[in-house]
């Protein structure tokens, strides 16, 4: 080792990233097509198809993090959760089911737990698009590797990734026989076991095989249900057939079937407010575990459930023309997801049921042409179509203490003046049916039968030029043009009764002067007042006693659509485009500058707070639709527009790789979406951007040993957000953003005499302190300003590899048990308290595995 390369390599280690060097393979070079991003390592040459052609990364104009399968096993990387602790500026978290996952990039992304609202975050399996999160989780196949692109790839990938794209390719089958088997056990008695096994059927056919089954007793434990709680259970097989009947045509068959059958996903108790002593005394003892999320204990009155199926196929043509080459995928899947939650998150009986039974049908096909010529012309042009039909059914019950419950909160609003009986009485009989209401405020079993529909159809055409000025001097433009349709119709019927109680009507002016003349307000002054219930006090109270009992209508009266005034369709189009010019500086050193748009289509809120705009509300009111207690909202949001600029530098020497990125990223548009406990408040924003820099590289400065940085800073800002769910919250930081994220890593092989190798893996990964949310309903922003999340996690892992084949290790994942909230929201119907999903506690394990 020359002082020069102890010298480079200690300069690199300042600014490294990502794992981009993959372990040296022997395999022929990667002839993929599949859309998906390949990745081998000639001798620290990563072959990748980014750009949907076959590139080296270096020469590749893309921010880019490249995760091989060798290092995804030495990380003990398990899903697509794991994947953040390799890749610093990706986030991703888990909501409230197993079905609910969210993916972020540079700050950017949003949807996974609404089902009308498509992810920023394109993610692709094999060159397939997963369109929501319910088909994205589950154990990673059978890995080739893991590719992250980050900024706008609309250009390419259409109206799916305005943010970045997530792209997953397995291993096709071998003409040579061969497989693995693996098995782990871990604390909370996790058992995972995994195989898979390819081969040839004759010359030219070949197959593989694999299966996966992943157990683990929940690490939560439910005081009240006294059982374990957040536990996994989760299988999958996957099978493949390539044929290849001429050296010209190739053709790939896939398909798979996941299953999941959990109760997920625990939520703590971050604030307690005051309802907490009523859900204590309606449950006869502790309610839930109160200010304290990290102690994994949790009251409920009933078990989460969360069964999810997730399953497809696609086939993929490649067929060579020479300096041509045609590819065709063609994908259809289907998901499956039933879901139930005690969403009050206490023992009390409050929320009976909150279930979801959703159904996603999405038919997806990809034609492309792709140039490969001798001159400085080169071309790509293709066509895409994507067809989804989203069906969902949502049930929100009141269980047998909301009664109660409601009872102890009107009493407490009203100084004890006011109770459920008192008006259910009173009300009836100034309506002229002193029955009528009697026994029916909060009852057990009352609340919101939903059923949503939503199809949408979109298609794109896309291409790019590559003009080759010399040797050294790349410029690649592309341009993709997308249309896209949205039909949607909700049928929401609710029998809470309470809800569609107008407490302004004439009919209860009587009550209302009463209430008046016993506050002490003048007989004159109270009928007045009583008469006119929509004024405004000089105190800035309002003129109707009753108004604050308006907060406990819960579930009112829902307006469906289509009506007369709102069709439910949205109809978009829009031309993304992108230029980089890149420049090969030496043989080692490329830079690029990049400018490129991104775009994502409306989205739609098929949630129980869906509601019509507040600009609709008097064509609503006066052709007579309005229903009571009716509020203006969003149906759906409008769609972004993504920017980005960037520069970037990306080195290769023997010993080290680099990249770098500086880029303003800028969404027109962001749709943001807020988790209100039960539904979600949709909206656009006017425009957020950010500045980032990120640095991407690795470093071997001594045999065997290979060490990662990656750093990620983001500056970002809402530079216009005027109607935002809290306000005007324009020039504010977005929530959920780290100023810095950095993930650092080493692995160290010794081989010793024989051949049989040791394997050390380490890594750390840090995000800084960071404001959750932007806001939460009911409580003081300054409370919600004092809630971060800062991450410290720190993953290990030891293998012994032997010749023949067997490797037995350890491994541990967040060895040094980091605490931090996921996200927050309020609790349910629990006015001043929050609650909150933490991170999951410190898992180990062993794994014996046996590839041959």
């Amino acid at each position: 080792m020359t002082l020069r390369n102890i010298l480079l390599g200690a300069t690199m280690l300042c600014a490294a990233n990502l794992p981009v060097l993959a372990h040296a393979q022997d395999a022929a070079a990667s002839t993929d097509s599949s859309g998906g991003v390949d990745a081998f390592d000639y001798g620290n040459e990563i072959i990748v198809t980014a750009s949907k052609r076959s590139q080296t990364l270096q020469d590749t104009p893309i921010a880019v993090s490249v995760a091989s399968a060798a290092e995804i096993e030495n990380a003990q990387i398990r899903d697509l959760i794991d994947l953040q602790s390799a890749v610093p500026s990706l986030r991703v978290s888990q909501l409230q089911s197993s079905a609910n996952t969210n993916f972020i990039i540079r700050g950017f992304g949003n949807g996974a737990n609404n089902a009308g609202i498509e992810p920023s975050v394109g993610v692709f399996i094999d060159g397939v698009y997963r369109s929501r999160s319910a088909a994205q989780i589950g154990d990673l196949p059978n890995l080739e590797r893991v590719e992250v692109l980050r900024g706008p790839q609309s250009t390419l990938f259409g109206k799916n990734a305005s943010a970045g794209v997530i792209s997953i390719v397995t291993q096709k089958p071998q003409y040579d026989f061969g497989g693995s088997v693996e098995a782990t056990y871990g604390n909370f008695d996790a058992i995972t076991v995994k195989g898979n096994v390819t081969g040839p059927i004759s010359d030219t056919a070949a197959f593989s095989i694999g299966g996966n089954y992943n157990r683990r007793d929940g690490y939560a434990y439910d005081v009240n249900l006294g059982t374990d709680v957040n536990d996994r259970n989760r299988w999958g097989l996957r099978g493949q057939l390539l044929f290849e009947p001429t050296d010209a045509l190739s053709i790939r068959l896939i398909a798979d079937y996941d299953k999941i059958d959990e109760n997920c996903c625990i939520a703590g108790n971050v604030i307690a407010g005051p309802t907490v002593a009523i859900t204590n005394a309606l449950a006869g003892g502790p309610s839930v575990d109160a200010n304290n999320p990290f102690s994994y204990r949790v009251y409920n009155n009933f078990l989460s459930t969360n069964e999810i199926e997730n399953y497809g196929g696609s086939a993929q043509i490649d067929y060579d023309l020479g300096n041509l080459a045609l590819t065709s995928i063609t994908a259809y899947r289907e998901v499956r997801a039933d879901t139930n939650q005690d969403s009050d998150f206490t023992s009390a009986d409050l929320i009976g049921q909150n279930s979801q039974q959703l159904g996603i049908d999405t038919w997806t096909q990809e034609v492309r042409l792709t140039s490969d010529f001798d001159g400085p012309v080169n071309f790509l042009v293709g066509g895409y179509y994507f067809n989804e039909k989203i069906d969902q059914k949502n049930d929100i019950r009141f269980g047998t203490h909301f009664r109660p419950y409601g009872d102890q909160l009107i009493r407490a609003a009203s100084d004890n003046a006011l109770n459920v009986a008192m008006l259910e009485g009173t009300l009836g009989a100034l309506e002229g049916a002193p029955t009528k209401y009697v026994g029916s405020f909060f009852r057990a079993g009352d609340g919101l039968d939903e059923a949503y529909r939503m199809s949408n159809t979109a298609w794109s055409i896309f291409g790019t030029l590559d003009f080759e000025f010399t040797d050294r001097l790349m410029l690649t433009v592309g341009a993709n043009y997308t249309k896209d349709r949205k039909r949607f119709a909700t049928d929401v019927i609710s029998n809470d009764v309470f809800s569609g109680v107008n407490l302004d009507a004439a009919a209860y002016t009587p009550f209302r002067q009463a209430l008046l003349i016993g506050a002490g307000v003048d007989p004159a002054t109270a009928a007045f007042l009583a008469a006119n219930p929509t004024m405004t006090l000089p105190d800035g109270s309002s003129a109707n006693p009753l108004a604050g009992l308006k907060a406990f209508q819960f579930l009112p009266p829902f307006l469906n659509l289509p009506n007369a005034v709102e069709d439910g369709r949205t109809n978009d189009s829009d031309l993304a485009y992108s230029a980089r010019l890149s420049y090969e500086l030496t043989d080692t050193v490329n830079v690029y500058a990049t400018y490129a748009t991104g775009f994502k289509a409306s989205s739609v809120n098929l949630s129980r707070d869906s509601r019509p705009l507040a600009a609709d509300l008097p064509a609503i009111t006066s052709g007579g639709l309005r229903t009571p207690n009716l509020v203006a909202g969003s149906r759906f949001a409008d769609p972004e527009e993504s920017e980005v600029y960037e520069a970037g530098l990306k080195a290769q020497w023997s010993v080290a790789a680099l990249n770098l990125a500086v880029f303003k990223q800028s969404i027109k548009g962001f749709q943001s979406n807020i988790f209100t406990g039960t539904g979600f408040a949709l909206a656009n924003a006017g425009k957020q951007s950010t500045f980032g820099i990120e640095f991407d590289g690795s470093v071997r400065p001594v045999r065997g040993l290979n060490l990662t940085l990656a750093m990620t800073y983001l500056d970002p800002k809402y530079d216009s957000f005027v109607n935002s769910a809290f306000g005007d919250i324009s020039g504010t930081k977005p929530a959920g953003i780290a100023d810095l994220s950095m993930s650092l890593g080493g692995t160290y092989t010794h081989e010793f005499a024989g051949g049989t190798r040791a394997i050390f893996h380490a890594d750390y990964l840090y995000e800084s302190p960071v404001r959750i949310v932007e806001g939460l309903q009911g409580i003081p922003q300054a409370v919600a300003d004092s809630l971060k999340r800062e991450v410290n996690q720190l993953n290990a892992s030891f293998t012994i590899a032997l010749t023949n084949g067997l490797e037995v290790g350890v491994w541990g994942r967040n060895l040094t048990n980091a605490q931090y909230l996921t996200t927050v929201f309020p609790a349910v119907a629990q006015s001043g308290s929050v609650s909150g999903y933490p991170s999951q506690p410190r898992t180990y394990g062993g794994t014996v595995r046996f590839k041959f």
